[in-house]
């Protein structure tokens, strides 16, 4: 196994590649075939949080590659066009320099033939609205819901139906980007492991990954750093991080890092102390079987939920496997879903009741929960569907019980 620092020199160029501009306009060119009204996509706007920094709506970025505030874009089947913000000089002494749809090079950096202000917005809307009988949009933008008023007897669609199915498949860069945010993340576990230690809190560990894939050059986590020790390990979105880790405890890590725009995620279980309990490794190598028997059965066709599907093999691997104290099943244990879709969000656009296809990625995530036990168990990876079956982007972090125990020991 490549160690940390063979990672890190592998990973050190996360800025160089990415999606060509030529990606992105035949994204917007195939979302046009069948565009039968107009789409109307707000993107981002500056945050005045001074706690968030700027990042670009997924849906908006997908189709544009833009990454400045405050454009809408507007499709059709015949033309596309894209409005930028009037320039506004002392806020940019703040944020920085801003493209104007009247500056001369703004078709080349946009990559739209028709680059107008935002007060062209609501006239332009008129007019290609009245050529049309649906106007698409996402219902939950507010923005959206303002500028539909204005067509008040047209049929509203949701874009995200159309938007689903294209970004479910992702291209070759997609995935090699998403590669890049899997080794980084799978760096940051590492780094964990040679932190980790009783008497050290849940805060540190997690301080010691982000820390990890930000000096690779990632933008910032997928999702927040879930780190749980003992009875947090049982709690599935556990944020707060703050408990102090102590020996003969399970430590839950599901950290992932997000990396030119693309997610990843990722969770490891291991012994605070170095060491499984005999219990401890018996939750965890059931968990680990029915990760096992899910990844084996990847393959395009096969379905995440439902009948004979990915989730009811690693569910009835669970509940065929080991007993509560009180000799009952552990399936009532697993208590979360199996999978997801991963891209551009690490919950990704996707329609959840598809038959998986090749250029999919998703999570593997069996777990098990017993609170009575303070045990908390999860394994899961990022994986890609392909033409034969699968490849697990994130496989380079070990997932045997004895190669855990010696990595977090050293």
């Amino acid at each position: 196994m490549r160690s940390l620092w063979a990672l890190i020199l592998v990973l050190a160029p996360l800025h160089a590649g990415g999606i060509s501009g030529e990606e992105y306009r035949s994204r917007r060119a195939e979302l046009r075939k069948s565009l039968d009204g107009v789409m109307v996509l707000f993107g981002a706007n500056e945050p005045e949080d001074l706690h968030v920094s700027f990042f670009q709506d997924p849906n908006f970025l997908y189709l544009s590659g833009w990454r400045e505030p405050g454009a809408v874009m507007m499709l059709t089947r015949e033309e596309e066009i894209i409005f930028l913000p009037e320039r506004n000089f002392r806020e940019e002494n703040f944020t920085g320099r801003k493209l104007g749809a009247g500056d001369p090079d703004a078709r080349d950096k946009t990559g739209f033939d028709r680059v107008l202000p935002r007060s062209a917005l609501e006239a332009e809307f008129a007019r290609l609205a009245a050529r049309s009988e649906k106007i698409y949009s996402i219902p939950a933008d507010p923005r959206a819901g303002r500028l539909l008023a204005l067509a008040p007897l047209h049929e509203q669609r949701s874009a995200a139906a159309l938007l689903a199915p294209m970004r479910m498949i992702k291209s070759p860069a997609e995935i090699e980007l998403l590669s890049k945010a899997a080794e980084a993340s799978v760096a940051a576990h590492l780094a964990a492991w040679k932190r980790i230690r009783p008497g050290l809190y849940e805060y540190q560990i997690a301080a010691a990954m982000v820390d990890t894939y930000q000096e690779l050059g990632c933008e910032r986590s997928a999702y927040a750093p879930i780190v749980g020790s003992g009875p947090n390990s049982t709690i599935l979105h556990y944020m707060a991080n703050r408990r102090r880790m102590d020996s003969g405890e399970v430590l839950l890590m599901d950290v992932g890092a997000e990396c030119s725009d693309y997610a990843s995620d990722v969770t490891r279980t291991v012994p605070v102390n170095g060491r499984f309990t005999a219990r401890q490794r018996e939750i965890y190598n059931i968990v680990l079987g029915a990760q096992n028997a899910a990844l084996a059965a990847v393959k395009p066709g096969v379905k995440i939920r439902g009948d004979h599907s990915l989730y009811s093999i690693a569910y009835d691997y669970i509940n065929t496997h080991g007993k509560d104290l009180h000799g009952e099943p552990l399936g009532k244990y697993f208590t979360h879903g199996l999978s997801h879709h991963v891209g551009l969000d690490v919950h990704d656009l996707s329609d959840a009741n598809a038959p998986l296809k090749a250029g999919m990625v998703i999570t593997i995530e069996p777990g098990i929960y017993i609170p009575e036990e303070s045990i908390g168990v999860r394994i899961e990876d990022t994986v890609l569907v392909t033409e034969t079956g699968s490849r697990v982007l994130s496989g380079a972090l070990p997932r045997d019980p004895d190669e855990i125990e010696k990595l977090v020991r050293k």
